[in-house]
């Protein structure tokens, strides 16, 4: 079983999400992948890594096998790529829920769902359910079924490439009874849909302007 480490969680996540959401800044450069793990939208936790940090995660993703680096058509620097769906042998719907849990840490199947929608278009909870299932049910497991905490409502899934189980935490903040706050109100998911899609708008815009900034840099280097 492949078990990463934090850093490298991280990064293949976000080697993951953003070839789905920025595909022309894809692959990435050191650059724009270190942008994009020290992320603070739809990020838990907010982390602040160092180029070596990124770069030490990038080398022990590549003797796993789930990135490779590369100079492309166009790009004057090595950019980086995952190619976690051909080393696990799982297919998109999978790795998109792969990296939501790698990004955002446990989740529910409602979440994950809502979470995905900009990586891969679930068109059911029901499909959602039958992607786990086919990460759950392997000889070894990718991803697994938390046992319900007193006072949820719902189970919630985690990613298992970085270790056991009970080493992923559930980010939500718990109250004093140690029940998450939102399960001891009752409540549904700790923000509302529409926060959201506004904080994966707002990144996807940072992100292009990063992209156009380092662009206009190489034309003006270009250009003397």
């Amino acid at each position: 079983m492949i078990e990463l480490t934090a850093e490298e969680v991280r990064v293949l996540g976000s080697l993951v999400e953003k070839e789905r959401t920025v595909p022309d800044s894809y692959p990435l450069s050191l650059n724009a992948l270190l942008l994009a793990c020290n992320q603070r939208t739809n990020r838990d936790p907010v982390v602040d890594f160092s180029e070596a940090t990124v770069e030490t995660a990038l080398a022990g993703l590549r003797d796993h096998g789930l990135a490779r680096r590369g100079v492309y058509h166009g790009s004057r620097v090595p950019k980086h790529r995952h190619v976690v769906e051909e080393t696990l042998g799982i297919d998109a719907s999978q790795s998109a829920i792969l990296s939501v849990l790698m990004l955002r840490g446990p989740q529910t199947v409602g979440e994950i769902k809502l979470r995905t929608e900009r990586m891969h278009a679930f068109a059911s909870l029901d499909e959602v359910e039958r992607a786990i299932d086919a990460m759950t049910t392997r000889d070894e497991p990718y991803v697994v079924r938390l046992p319900r905490r007193p006072g949820q409502k719902e189970e919630r899934i985690a990613h298992r490439l970085g270790g056991a189980p009970d080493t992923v935490r559930d980010p939500r903040p718990a109250d004093a009874t140690g029940v998450p706050a939102e399960d001891a109100r009752g409540a549904g998911p700790s923000r509302s849909d529409r926060v959201d899609a506004l904080e994966a708008e707002v990144a996807g815009l940072g992100e292009r302007v990063a992209t156009l900034e380092g662009q206009l840099a190489a034309l003006r280097a270009e250009l003397g």
